[in-house]
């Protein structure tokens, strides 16, 4: 299973889909002309297996799950698909739903549960938190992932200098540990913060945190200590 979904093939697209998981045609034609008709992207399928074989758009969406199909079952579809990296938020849906299903979707990460038969209302306002939701994410990611570039781009030292720097120590004591003159350090500092694209002390360490760097080690504690 794993292998199927890490090779599955998506298109490139721009505007958000919803994907529509359902053995029920009929379902799955009524959600999707209630999508449609304000303006969603739609892509339809039978079953887990349908989905995942399946070429998608790579776009802002979520999908809209059945929890009984075919094979595979709703929310062992969930688990698989966390397992595997694929990361759409998901709308559960069921006509025979009950408080342990809603309760371990929504723990797993699921959006919203709802039960057959839904206000159509219910379901757009839910696929719109989704959307959004998903949207966010891969800003986020988009995010961090320039972030890494950018740390990416220090040299060793300049590294050793952000760390201490972000820990809150001060250049002559970043000197004092690392053996090098205040105005080397303070050369690295600019260098790293030109790098890191920081227009400001605050928002280097904004970053930094963001790439889990900052922490004071106990070395930098000692420092303040005798600072």
């Amino acid at each position: 299973m794993n292998a199927i979904v890490k090779n599955a093939t998506f298109v490139a697209a721009a505007s958000p889909v919803v994907f529509i998981v359902d053995d029920d045609r009929s379902v799955r034609e009524a959600l999707s002309a209630l999508f449609r008709s304000v303006g969603l992207r739609v892509e339809l399928y039978g079953s887990a297996m349908e989905f995942l074989n399946g070429r998608r758009s790579d776009a802002a969406g979520c999908l809209v799950l059945d929890v009984r199909l075919p094979g595979l079952s709703g929310l062992d579809f969930q688990t698989q698909l966390a397992a595997s990296g694929i990361h759409l938020p998901i709308i559960f849906m069921t006509g025979h739903g009950d408080i342990p299903m809603s309760v371990r979707a929504m723990k797993a990460g699921a959006v919203d549960f709802l039960a057959k038969p839904f206000r159509e209302q219910d379901m757009l306002d839910a696929v719109a938190a989704a959307i959004e939701c998903d949207a966010r994410r891969r800003r986020d990611s988009e995010a961090l992932s320039s972030l890494k570039s950018m740390l990416s781009s220090l040299t060793p030292r300049e590294r050793e200098v952000l760390e201490h720097v972000t820990s809150g120590l001060m250049n002559k004591q970043i000197a004092a540990l690392l053996g090098l003159s205040e105005i080397t350090v303070k050369i690295h500092r600019g260098n790293l913060m030109r790098k890191m694209g920081a227009r400001s002390l605050a928002d280097l360490v904004r970053k930094a945190e963001a790439l889990g760097i900052g922490a004071p080690s106990d070395l930098t504690m000692a420092s303040h200590a005798q600072a």
